[in-house]
């Protein structure tokens, strides 16, 4: 990966740079059907193939992934912002299946978009300084288009037949949010 990133703190979680042994953690989650149903790719085969892909040193993103404050150290979600153009970012997460419904993507993500919109500062310190942060959904991904909602997302429009993923043809709802509209 090119971009060193900030380790971030929730209440409940730690958001640091990602570690070779995250990919074990990962795997059962990005190896399932279900929960890569809604992704523009299908599952993983093995290991091997997603830590190529999870670590790429060319790709141009940024990545944090979660663990439990005090926990063993494992990785339970992953959160990346991806360059867009000058103040923009595309953002995107993915839970570990056996802790989705905790809470996890919401609190993470509250603490990254804080850390996104935040100013910049001299050094190491500071914000990314974005003036905006948005995603893209499948239509039919119903606990993430929730989720963008519930962070004070916007609905800007649905892109037509926008992707073509291991499971057909799809739409895509592109999600938008402003620095002077976030409440973290």
């Amino acid at each position: 990966m090119k971009h060193q990133v900030t380790t971030l703190t929730t209440e409940r979680f730690s958001l640091r740079p990602i570690r070779a042994e995250d990919t074990a953690a990962l795997y059962p989650t990005f190896r399932d059907e279900a929960q890569m149903r809604y992704w523009s790719r299908g599952p993983f085969a093995s290991e091997a193939e997603l830590d190529g892909w999870l670590r790429d040193p060319t790709w141009d993103g940024h990545c944090w992934i979660a663990e439990e404050t005090g926990g063993n150290g494992q990785a339970i979600a992953r959160l990346v912002a991806i360059p867009d153009m000058d103040g923009v970012m595309e953002t995107g997460y993915l839970v570990a299946k056996h802790r989705q419904g905790e809470g996890i993507a919401r609190e993470c993500m509250t603490a990254l978009l804080d850390h996104l919109f935040a100013p910049k500062a001299e050094g190491n310190g500071g914000g990314y300084g974005l003036r905006r942060v948005w995603a893209d959904t499948d239509p039919e991904n119903a606990p993430s288009n929730a989720l963008l909602v519930c962070l004070g997302f916007m609905r800007e429009g649905r892109l037509r037949s926008q992707w073509e993923t291991h499971i057909g043809v799809r739409d895509s709802l592109v999600w938008g949010l402003l620095r002077e509209e976030w409440n973290g």
